[in-house]
């Protein structure tokens, strides 16, 4: 096994590995946010095996620069990982990832690293992270902080209040980053049926990481929102957008 670093200058031939069709336009908004967040320490790797087969990927960031509603000074957070194939899951390969980036945390002097998970749609699962030494330190929503934690004078890591930012948000709306390449597919299916049935949808592009901290959902880079009222926090198809429309409609 081998972990290769993606950077802006090699991403092309490496991929992000959740996007791997360079020609898409959700790889390229994906490669332009990458080369402005590259210099705020935020990393992309890639686990591969002995014939250079993509096993799984990690992206972590120092969680001052997560683009996610959370409070952690002085820590790593991962934004996401997975371990693609079923038949290579629970063999210990995502825990490989994992303390990389626990090794990249304390390399930089930090005093933890954390990560949110779901009980929702979601890549890896809190059993994972409780494997590898993680412990629950918040809850929020369909959401949960977990944190492992060498530092001795270390403040816990907290969630933002998101829903506190939803009622700012009347009419239709949806706010989103391109720190997931899927979510331009799921805005531009989502606005093509928006015009259809005459709704006026204001689309804001998240562009900065106080954007995404002080997002109105848990997710923080998607959220689809009517009358101050979080509706979905991540990306969606156009059929279950129809699906929200029939009942929002009534």
């Amino acid at each position: 096994m081998k972990i290769v670093e993606v950077t802006p200058q090699n991403a092309e031939k490496e991929t992000f590995f959740c996007i791997k069709d360079t020609k898409r336009h959700g790889f390229k908004d994906k490669h332009q946010w990458f080369e402005k967040r590259f210099n705020e320490g935020l990393k992309i790797k890639i686990l591969k095996n002995e014939a250079d087969k993509m096993i799984g990927f990690i992206e972590y960031v120092p969680a001052i620069s997560a683009w996610r509603p959370i409070d952690a000074e002085n820590y790593m957070f991962i934004h996401c990982t997975y371990i693609y194939s079923k038949k290579d899951r629970n063999k210990g390969f995502a825990s490989i990832l994992i303390e990389d980036a626990e090794k990249e945390a304390k390399a930089n002097g930090m005093d933890g690293i954390c990560v949110m998970i779901s009980n929702g749609s979601w890549l890896a699962d809190k059993t994972l992270f409780e494997k590898n030494g993680f412990t629950k330190i918040d809850t929020k929503d369909r959401f949960e902080l977990l944190s492992k934690t060498w530092g001795k004078n270390s403040e816990t890591p907290k969630f933002y209040n998101w829903t506190s930012q939803q009622k700012k948000y009347q009419g239709w709306h949806i706010l989103y980053a391109d720190q997931c390449p899927w979510n331009e597919k799921s805005v531009e299916a989502i606005l093509n049926i928006a015009m259809d049935y005459g709704i006026d949808l204001k689309v804001s592009k998240i562009n900065t990481v106080e954007k995404a901290k002080n997002a109105p959902s848990g997710f923080g880079v998607f959220n689809l929102l009517r009358d101050g009222r979080l509706l979905e926090d991540h990306y969606i198809s156009g059929t279950r957008f129809r699906n929200i429309l029939k009942k929002e409609l009534k």
